[in-house]
This record gives structure tokens, C-alpha cells and sequence, in this order.
């Protein structure tokens, strides 16, 4: 399985990122700078956190009209796995694959600490290596993180048990405490804690390494059916 990490101008987690998946999980992994739009080869695309231009208009707004989104939207669309984390998710947001919008915090400040949340979909290929219910700790790190949509939007997320991670404290404010989504066809995840960042125990926390095992084995389980 190979992975795409992209590279905004003002991405600051790529290497993490790179890190988690390269030294981590032992697979194969490129930083591609967002003005590439070969991904013709990749199996997953990640969208790393930072401050994508600066977060000048909105965060994520510029990156999500760059031309690099138009051939992530083709991967999505293909059925293949999409990962946004932090200023990520604000992007899938920002570029409409997924529902809703991001707003500041509800205290107006940056949050950046360890935060447990609990596995709300354990039946998604990002997270079927974790427990229904189960609560981890990963790490937060944004001033707009305080996740909003409409009373409809909301409902049909919990519906469609698109409502993969929620807070257990709710520090940003959260509608519904959601911490992630996917979208409907269950391949584009956007979360705002760091998965990446939490792949080592020396650290804090290994409680990420999960998630892309999930993603590494449901990649596996497919390629080998249809193989």
C-alpha cells in the first residue's frame, strides 16, 4: 500500500505524518507537494495538519481550491481511502467532501493536549482495529476545531453512523462532540485530533497506530479479493 501525504504551503504536520507511516507502519509513503497532480499511484491520500496558506481566508478554504483537491476528489470518488487530519479536515470540509464547517473554539483559544475520545464506528476501514466504545488518547492541537452543522446535516450523520470519533470531554464545543466523520461511502475520514502524533508510546500514546493498521488490513483484505 502506498500513501500520499500532501504538502500545502504551511503544512507543519507532513512529516509526522511521513513518519507515522514510513517508520512506523513500515510502508510505503511520499510527501507530494500539492501543485502534483500525479496520484494516479497512490492507494491513500493524507491530508496533513498546519496552517495551509497561512489559514489567511478561512482555514483550509485556499488549499481547498487548489488544483491538487480536483484529482483528490477523483480518488475519492474511485473508492479509495482519503485521510484529513486538523487543518485537513478542515479542508474536506472547506472542499465539500464532507458535511458541515469548522468555527473557533469555544473558549477563542488554541487547545494543544492529550484528549481522550471514544470510538463512536468501529466498522469503518480507518478504525475496525479498535473496540466499539473504545476510548483513546490522541493528541489535540487547533484554535477552530469547533465542529458545527445544521440540525439535518446532524441527523443524517448519526443516521448513517457517519460519526466516527467524539470527544469524551468536549473541549472545542463540538456539535454532538463530534472529533470525526466520514462521508457516506465510507472512504474520506476528516478528524481534528492527531492520529500521527500518537504512534509511539515514549510519546504519550500509541493509541493512533490503530487507525492506520485498519487502513493497511482493509486495503489488504480488498486487494486480495480482488486479485
Amino acid at each position: 500500500m502506498k500513501f500520499a501525504v500532501i504538502v500545502f504551503p504551511g503544512s507543519n504536520c507532513d512529516r509526522d505524518m511521513y513518519h507515522a507511516i514510513k517508520h512506523v507502519l513500515g510502508m510505503e509513503a511520499d510527501l507530494v507537494w500539492y501543485d502534483n497532480s500525479n496520484l494516479e499511484n497512490y492507494d491513500a491520500i493524507l491530508l496533513p495538519g498546519g496552517f495551509s496558506y497561512g489559514d489567511y481566508l478561512r482555514s483550509g478554504a485556499i488549499a481547498s481550491a487548489s488544483n491538487v483537491m480536483q484529482h483528490i476528489k477523483a480518488h475519492a470518488e474511485q473508492g479509495k481511502a482519503v485521510l484529513g487530519v486538523c487543518n485537513g479536515f478542515q479542508i474536506l470540509l472547506e472542499a465539500g467532501l464532507l458535511p458541515g464547517a469548522m468555527l473557533p473554539n469555544k473558549n477563542l483559544s488554541f487547545m494543544c493536549h492529550y484528549e481522550p475520545l471514544a470510538v463512536a464506528n468501529h466498522k469503518t476501514c480507518f478504525t475496525s482495529n479498535y473496540e466499539k466504545g473504545e476510548v483513546i488518547q490522541l493528541p489535540i492541537a487547533h484554535g477552530e476545531g469547533n465542529y458545527f452543522a445544521d440540525d439535518e446535516t446532524l441527523s443524517a450523520l448519526k443516521a448513517n453512523k457517519q460519526i466516527v470519533f467524539t470527544y469524551e470531554n468536549n473541549p472545542n464545543g463540538s456539535a454532538a462532540d463530534i472529533a470525526g466523520i466520514i462521508n457516506r461511502q465510507g472512504n474520506v475520514l476528516g478528524m481534528m485530533p492527531h492520529p500521527e502524533r500518537a504512534v509511539e508510546r515514549l510519546l504519550g500514546s500509541d493509541d493512533g497506530v490503530k487507525l492506520f493498521q485498519s487502513l493497511i488490513q482493509n486495503w489488504r483484505d480488498a486487494y486480495a479479493v480482488n486479485a
